[in-house]
């Protein structure tokens, strides 16, 4: 391997205490940022830089900047871009890795907790593939948004961190001025990762790399009789739950390829993603999944898909811990059908929350279920609905705001009937009952006509404003804001986005 120079480290501190850069080489490839021209800060997290313990007047000066640029690499960082393989949209590849993505190292937040600290769009690494190993400021500034969206709303997803303008355009079907993103991850571990291995035929490889999937997120599994059992157990639930909450709000993450599906159950790699506006399960956005096989229904089926594929890079290991390739392989099929029982349990709990009701009645997936089909024939808002709800819920006379969504509104006062009986059914007033569902129905979720105001702004005129703006509303998703009310409503007809794209 050739000897990578680094420039002279400066006097910003991340303390870096990298851990996957202990692992052998075949993991990744070691390479320094390629520097940018003219590196300019756009956008500095501010809460999360003081949740990972970094000095906020650092990172804003010059040497700082030049951290996050790629331009100088800072003490202690070991860079490298990793190597992983994946299916993508079922089309096996085996080596992708980092084409354009470089991890810094690791840093302990306050919180104890392990976090890589990743620049996305530092240039050609030997995985590009030949592209340019750059980013667009459209999807950077795009990732931000959503990301930091998510993390409002509570679901388990990578950070940003930074964004800094390179100062150097990137070619796209257009000219487009270049960006970088400092993403901040629990772990950049995919399936992808044990799949490169499998591919190779390396068991001992695919153990190295369980092992230390497990000390960084599963350490429970690492006393387990059958640890990597455990492990596989572990990345299952997770990720049942995980694509529930999306499912909860609407979400559609666009590229469930299995490159894009971490092993900390984080949402990683907002390409083609959307919140959707009028409820149907068939919506699709993503300009390249022409078949509809990540639409918004196929999600829980797309990633018990993602996650046979985890079980089979296991299963040499699973062997070994049972015996037998016939105990082994059962094993693997009993891991895999728990999927759909942390999926329904976590979609049915949060619906019954959505719907206001505590107790647990047999009825109320049914109950859920006609609500959405009733939604899906009249076009009604998915966000909206639930939040009008909860008006519904505090007294009869917020049953309009909900009715107004409906093209026929009497199908929602069928329903309203019915729902309302089973409310009866519960013992809390209808203040708390409001309250508590309003804490799980967001007013405000990045709708996609408001991103991509906001990029157009900051594309064309360098005006960040309404990206600002627009992080504020997401800042607090599940709080009134009275005077943001255009934030939380649908698009127009000559506003709406049908179609979203990768950015790479």
């Amino acid at each position: 391997m050739m000897e990578v120079k680094y420039p002279a480290p400066g006097s910003v501190h991340f303390n870096f205490k990298n851990s996957y850069a202990r692992l052998p080489d075949g993991f990744y490839a070691r390479i320094a940022p390629t520097p940018v021209p003219a590196p300019r800060l756009i956008k500095l997290n501010v809460e999360l830089a003081g949740r990972l313990g970094l000095d906020i007047a650092e990172l804003a000066s010059a040497e700082g900047i030049a951290i996050l640029a790629g331009n100088r690499v800072a003490d202690g960082s070991e860079p490298l871009a990793m190597a992983y393989a994946g299916h993508q949209f079922g089309y096996f590849v085996r080596q992708l890795g980092d084409g354009r993505a470089n991890l810094l190292g690791e840093v302990i937040g306050r919180d104890g907790v392990r976090y890589d600290i990743q620049l996305k769009g530092a240039g050609r690494t030997p995985f590009s593939r030949n592209g340019d190993g750059r980013a667009a400021l459209g999807p950077v500034l795009r990732e931000y948004i959503v990301s930091e969206a998510m993390a409002a709303l509570g679901v388990p997803t990578t950070r940003a961190l930074a964004v800094v303008a390179t100062g150097q355009p990137v070619y796209r079907e257009t000219v487009l001025p270049g960006a970088i993103l400092t993403r901040v991850a629990a772990s950049h571990l995919r399936v992808g990762t044990f799949q490169y291995f499998l591919a190779q035929g390396d068991v001992e490889d695919i153990r190295r790399l369980a092992d230390y999937a497990i000390a960084r997120h599963y350490p429970e599994a690492a006393d387990a009789p059958r640890r990597y059992r455990a492990l596989l157990d572990g990345v299952i639930a997770r990720q049942g739950k995980l694509v529930a909450q999306w499912m909860l709000l609407g979400f559609i993450h666009g590229v469930m390829n299995t490159d894009n599906t971490s092993i900390s159950g984080e949402t990683i790699d907002y390409g083609p993603c959307a919140f959707m506006e009028a409820y149907h399960p068939g919506t699709v956005f993503s300009s390249i999944d022409h078949q509809g096989r990540y639409a918004y229904s196929n999600q829980p089926h797309a990633m018990h898909w993602n996650l046979t594929r985890l079980a089979e890079s296991l299963l040499p290991l699973l062997v070994e811990e049972e015996g037998s390739e016939e105990s082994g392989l059962a094993s693997a099929h009993e891991a895999l059908e728990k999927f759909g029982i942390h999926f329904e349990a976590a979609r049915d709990a949060g619906m019954r929350r959505k719907l206001g009701f505590v107790l647990e009645r047999e009825e109320d997936t049914l109950l859920a279920e006609d609500l959405l089909k009733r939604m899906a024939e009249n076009g009604a808002d998915y966000t909206l609905t639930f939040r009008r709800l909860c008006d519904a819920a505090a007294g009869i006379e917020g049953n309009q705001g909900v009715r107004t969504l409906f093209a026929d509104p009497a199908a929602f006062d069928a329903w309203e009937t019915v729902w309302r009986q089973r409310l009866m059914r519960e013992s809390v007033s209808a203040e708390e009952r409001a309250a508590q569902m309003r804490q799980v129905s967001p007013a405000f979720i990045p709708r996609n006509h408001l991103v991509e105001a906001a990029l157009r702004a900051g594309i064309e005129r360098q005006d960040f404003q309404p990206f600002e703006e627009l992080l504020d509303v997401l800042a607090h998703p599940y709080d009134d804001r009275p005077g943001m009310e255009r934030y939380s409503l649908p698009a127009r007809p000559e506003e709406q986005i049908s179609k979203t794209f990768c950015g790479t």
